[in-house]
């Protein structure tokens, strides 16, 4: 009896035992997989090159197509932005205005230069040189033509603006006179240069004066108006 309950035990410890070890067996491999760094990539434009999974244990089943898929997902297109393109100003030259001339390689002729009265700069080497009316770009051109034309071979020329010609306030004002131009001035802020209105003033409306080389052009207009260099303000008299 006790050799038959010892029999019966051992039969019952060899089954559990086997039922352990085919619970404790691996049902799988097991793959884990960097995440992709998208939004790095489009904040900074780099282009993304796919990591490589990290295996923890071989083999094949859903975990690995996944694991495939990642690896050879396309990388995204990097992303760029422009900046706008500012427009040009052309500006018509005009006696008053103070030029800085640059001669590339040439100090003697490099040198700021005023338009005179006549509408023209004097300069070393090709005299008088007609200004008035042409932009900086223009004058710049008319300059290398006539440096070129026996003086220097292949000269390289550059005018700028170092000064404007200054603008005329007149009339109902603390301070009429003549003042340097700033850019971006308007009606108002040339009264508040003149001192402001006077008592008598006119304040809703003023007259301005604009001269070209085709001429000159007069109109009633609103404080807010932008001004010109050369141009000149009236302000009038108030009736009441």
């Amino acid at each position: 009896m006790p050799v038959a309950r010892a029999f019966r035990w051992s039969i019952l410890a060899a089954s559990a035992a086997l039922v352990l070890g085919g619970c404790m067996q691996t049902a799988g491999p097991v793959a884990m997989v960097q995440p992709r760094p998208d939004l790095d990539s489009m904040a900074y434009g780099q282009p993304y090159s796919a990591p490589q999974p990290v295996v923890v244990a071989n083999g094949g089943g859903a975990v690995g197509a996944l694991r495939n898929s990642f690896a050879s997902s396309p990388a995204p297109m990097p992303v760029g932005y422009g900046a706008p393109m500012a427009a040009p100003v052309r500006y018509h030259l005009d006696a008053g205005d103070k030029l800085r001339v640059v001669v590339y390689g040439q100090e003697g002729l490099t040198n700021s230069y005023a338009i005179d009265a006549s509408g023209s700069i004097t300069m070393p080497l090709i005299g008088a040189v007609p200004a008035r009316g042409r932009t900086t770009a223009g004058l710049a051109g008319e300059i290398a033509a006539r440096l070129r034309n026996g003086y220097i071979r292949e000269p390289s020329v550059a005018v700028e603006v170092e000064a404007y010609r200054p603008f005329f306030i007149l009339g109902e004002v603390t301070a009429p006179g003549q003042y340097p131009y700033v850019p971006n001035l308007t009606v108002e802020s040339a009264v508040a240069i003149a001192g402001g209105f006077s008592p008598r003033a006119k304040r809703d409306v003023v007259t301005v004066t604009h001269t070209e080389a085709g001429g000159s052009m007069r109109a009633v207009v609103p404080l807010g108006t932008p001004l010109s260099p050369g141009d000149t303000v009236f302000v009038g008299e108030r009736w009441f």
